[in-house]
């Protein structure tokens, strides 16, 4: 496996953190939107692979490099599903503190007396030919009915995945990394990275 270097087409921190230590064993860099001046890519897909193809796949034309992209949300049965791929958007002003109390105000208020939600994470590989491949990750869980925990960015101090009784916010990096819709699409793609048969394979992918 020859993969040295990728394009991560993100402007996230938390993601870009999260992203960077779990490719860190495999010795691959991690460059993104933070570190590199790439434009910026409207999100208008109507599922998670539809935005994260046209972030990884937008990187991939423009660099000429391969590209990862990740898109992701919380999506809560209360809420119908929702915010899903609006997650970010949710938050007034991306201030997640003030989503997450938006969010238990909603859920107060909807008929569905429900606190089950889940995480999901659509992780794409794109090529500069055009060559993709997609990687899905989910975590099911329950929403808290108050914030708990100070690690970890955005909905997580809310969210208790199924089998714990803390939320995302009170694990380390590791243990959230272990079971999260982020480290299980992040396994997907690490198993296909360490298959291929080598650089003539890759290669053929530019």
């Amino acid at each position: 496996m020859n993969v040295k270097e990728l394009i991560f087409a993100s402007r996230n921190a938390g993601k870009i953190a999260e992203i960077k230590d779990m490719l860190s064993p495999l010795g691959i860099e991690v460059k993104s939107a933070l570190d590199l001046d790439l434009p910026d890519v409207e999100e208008n897909g109507a599922t998670f692979a539809e935005n994260s193809l046209l972030k990884s796949q937008t990187i991939a034309h423009y660099t000429g490099l391969p590209c990862i992209a990740d898109d992701s949300g919380l999506c809560v049965e209360a809420l119908g599903g929702g915010p899903g791929v609006y997650t970010a958007r949710y938050a007034p002003n991306r201030d997640f503190d003030k989503g997450m109390d938006k969010l238990l105000t909603e859920m107060k208020n909807s008929p569905i007396k429900s606190r089950k939600a889940w995480f999901c994470c659509v992780l794409s590989l794109a090529f500069p030919n055009g060559r993709y491949e997609l990687f899905e990750g989910r975590v099911d869980g329950t929403i808290a009915e108050k914030k708990s925990g100070t690690t970890g960015f955005g909905f997580d101090p809310l969210f208790i995945p199924d089998g714990y009784t803390c939320s995302f916010a009170q694990m380390n990096k590791e243990e959230k990394n272990a079971i999260s819709h982020r480290g299980r699409a992040m396994k997907k793609f690490q198993n296909f990275l360490q298959h291929l048969k080598g650089a003539d394979e890759l290669e053929q992918s530019f």
